[in-house]
């Protein structure tokens, strides 16, 4: 990479679950709890939609070696003070056997607005994510980038899957938080613009028609941030092990840097329609890892491994110069352990042959995932 580069800072944002330690059943956060955290972590610590979610996010990191002991210290700091009150946290995408209708919004300005506006859909919206931030300071670049950047998006998701349980039942995808969220408006792959300009344009013309306040409500998988000089990649599900959150942070890090080299070039990735794309998201949230995407330029499904150590390989020389090329390489860890879901699933089949019952069963799916919250920690 050259000096001219830009710098690729990254911010990571995640969203928890708080469980009750005994039950293991969705609690809501106290005010005393969202008191303490934020004495403790003021601005990186917010509360979420729903009263039972709480929301973290890294400052400005310059590595992944800053963005590991910022995460991990307000993993740390989230876990100690919820166990206070008798509750734990969960990295996970949805609570394995909570029921949406039982849950109470938080009374904020901008999640009141939300239940107007949205009505039922929103009242489903049990889910938790993880959104990725990458710096890039040229507008229009931010575009560009986000524009083939797309194309890896269902690779990355199936990486982070954690949501394969909801209300109580298996859905057979990897990543039920996607179907939930896409019956919100202003979600799925994002449109390609041919410049920032124009994609300021188009989002203007929603602001002045009084529909939404700011770029903030499109929720797209992939966006510039509304926020931030950065690129926001936000299709993850929310990783419960905090170093396979790292590694595909350093992915999508380290693809970023990538593109911005071809560009260096007068070169770049090239761009498919959002029909094909959409039909590898779909596979990435119906099997997560357990099956291949399908490889536009050889017009057939690669298996997952494979694509894993390409994508390796095709980022190796950036990951190198941003120092974040272990991290990369531990996404190799995610497919010999299992994603999210796989690893739920293990637990509830285990429980299931040892004898309990499903309710039960779910239960050590929780267990197991309070437990990774803090590993490595």
């Amino acid at each position: 990479m050259h000096k001219s580069d830009p710098a690729l800072t990254l911010g990571i944002e995640e969203e928890y679950l708080l469980v009750d330690q005994e039950s293991l059943d969705l609690a809501a956060a106290p005010d005393a709890l969202m008191r303490d955290c934020m004495k403790e972590l003021e601005a990186k610590v917010s509360p979420e939609f729903l009263q039972c979610q709480i929301e973290v996010g890294t400052g400005v990191c310059e590595t992944i070696g800053d963005a590991r002991e910022d995460l991990g210290y307000l993993r740390k700091t989230i876990k100690r003070v919820a166990n206070e009150y008798g509750l734990a946290p969960l990295a996970v995408s949805t609570h394995p056997f909570a029921d949406w209708q039982y849950q109470n919004h938080t009374d904020k300005d901008r999640y009141n607005t939300l239940q107007r506006d949205l009505g039922g859909v929103v009242r489903r919206l049990l889910i938790c994510g993880m959104h990725v931030h990458v710096g890039l300071s040229d507008d229009d670049l931010r575009i560009d980038v986000t524009n083939q950047l797309s194309y890896f998006l269902p690779h990355i998701l199936a990486l982070s899957c954690s949501s394969p349980f909801w209300q109580g039942m298996d859905t057979d995808l990897a990543s039920y938080r996607l179907t939930v969220f896409d019956n919100l408006p202003r979600t799925g792959l994002p449109p390609a613009f041919n410049s920032y300009s124009e994609f300021q344009r188009s989002v203007q013309i929603i602001i002045d028609s009084g529909l939404i306040e700011d770029s903030s409500k499109i929720w797209w998988d992939l966006r510039p941030s509304a926020r931030f000089p950065t690129v926001e990649a936000r299709i993850c599900d929310v990783t419960p092990v905090l170093e396979h959150t790292l590694s595909i942070a350093a992915l999508i890090q380290s693809l970023t840097g990538m593109l911005c080299e071809l560009k260096n070039h007068n070169q770049r990735w090239r761009q498919y329609s959002e029909f094909l794309i959409g039909e590898n998201r779909w596979r990435a949230q119906r099997y997560g890892t357990s099956q291949g995407l399908i490889d536009f330029g050889r017009g057939k499904v690669i298996e997952y491994p494979q694509l894993l150590e390409e994508m390796i390989e095709l980022c190796r020389p950036h990951a190198e110069a941003l120092s974040c090329l272990k991290e990369v390489e531990g996404a190799r860890d995610i497919l010999k352990q299992g994603n999210s879901a796989a690893r739920q699933r293990s637990v509830y089949a285990r429980s299931m042959e040892n004898g309990a019952e499903p309710k039960e069963a779910l239960k050590e799916v929780v267990k197991a995932l309070a437990s990774e919250f803090s590993q490595g920690l």
